[in-house]
């Protein structure tokens, strides 16, 4: 029986196959821990708590760009918005 260590050709191409493996196991685990681990404090398991849709203010520009408010109602419900959300909100 010819075993690796008795054959005397050596251990053939096939060698090289062991880095690639090793590789595609450091690749694996890297994609599983960013995908799970590394992704922040919450991880996958948590619920996103972050409110749905875009922010009022981002609305608010959407919709005086679009032309659904005039400017008169832009600045008014600006300042009715940054009173709640922007700087006026910790005063």
């Amino acid at each position: 029986m010819q075993t690796l260590a008795n054959w005397d050709g050596g251990p053939g191409p096939w060698i090289l196959f062991f880095p690639l493996i090793w590789a595609a196991v450091v690749i694996g685990m890297v994609t599983l821990l960013r995908r799970t681990v590394w992704r922040g404090r919450r991880g996958p398991w948590a619920a996103d708590l972050r409110p749905k849709g875009d922010s009022p203010l981002a609305v608010l520009g959407r919709r005086f760009a679009s032309g659904e408010i005039d400017e008169d109602e832009y600045w008014r419900r600006l300042s009715v918005l940054d009173e709640q959300f922007g700087r006026g909100a910790g005063a």
